[in-house]
């Protein structure tokens, strides 16, 4: 199964700079989407089902902003929108599917860097998703969750660690859920096969970033330790241009 996680940044401006036909040149078997942006009505489906995908949303209340989705070429067998909790599901940030014993989550993390008021937000959602997960995990202890996390979880990760301290994204209290997240049971897949640096998922629009490589990577897979043998491969696809993100890649072995 190939899976793909992609923060769009706007799925209507996305496919005017040509998503439709990398999905499908890409053909994944899931694609995890972030910052839809849209409500469903507002998103062109038809062309999606056409490649043979049924396509799932959980939009923000507020139009233009957040919003998750998941496109499969498998049925689920079930689609859970949200945690169960308002403050975060009026969002938009968490979409489930499952298949079988297997379940993808398609999750977009709050940003902190609006300020000290969204900061404590992120960290709230952090804690606060680490028991949904730990909860649901006791039923679905298969569990790949894929999305924009925006967090960078070790120096390797962002360009020039030494220029980043105190900036919202590569904080110690955040990094430090990721190492709390690790030794609940989940793996960064990624890591699992290449550990080597400048390998980053999103690169800010200012200062010509992208063409200087001065990134971060926040975009994950993180799976849970169940399925570790199950790993294929996984890999960052930053040549693709829709977005200040690039997507990420993983394959298991069903």
């Amino acid at each position: 199964m190939k899976i793909i996680s992609y923060n769009v940044n706007g799925i209507r401006a996305a496919m005017r700079k040509g998503l439709a036909d990398w999905i499908k040149s890409e053909s994944p078997d899931v694609l995890c989407i972030q910052e839809t942006k849209a409500q469903p009505e507002q998103i062109e489906t038809d062309i999606f089902n056409k490649m043979g995908y049924f396509c799932f949303f959980h939009s923000a209340e507020k139009k233009g902003y957040s919003g998750v989705a998941i496109f499969t070429k498998m049925p689920p067998d079930n689609i859970v929108m949200g945690m169960d909790n308002e403050k975060y599901d009026a969002e938009g940030r968490v979409l489930r599917a499952d298949f079988g014993d297997l379940s993808i989550v398609s999750a977009y993390f709050p940003s902190g860097s609006a300020g000290d008021i969204r900061q404590d937000f992120k960290m709230e959602f952090l804690a606060d998703f680490q028991v949904f997960l730990d909860n649901l995990r006791l039923t679905r202890p298969n569990i790949i969750v894929s999305g924009d996390y925006n967090i960078c979880h070790k120096p390797i990760d962002i360009h020039n660690p030494e220029r980043q301290v105190g900036v919202s994204g590569f904080l110690p209290e955040e990094r430090e859920w990721l190492d709390n997240y690790e030794v609940s049971g989940m793996i960064d897949s990624f890591r699992e096969f290449d550990k080597s640096g400048d390998n980053y998922s999103w690169w800010s629009y200012r200062t010509a970033a992208r063409d200087k490589n001065l990134g971060w990577r926040i975009d994950y897979h993180w799976i849970s330790d169940t399925l570790k043998d199950n790993l294929a491969s996984a890999r960052i696809l930053s040549d693709a241009y829709h977005s200040d993100h690039c997507p990420v890649e993983v394959t298991i072995k069903l």
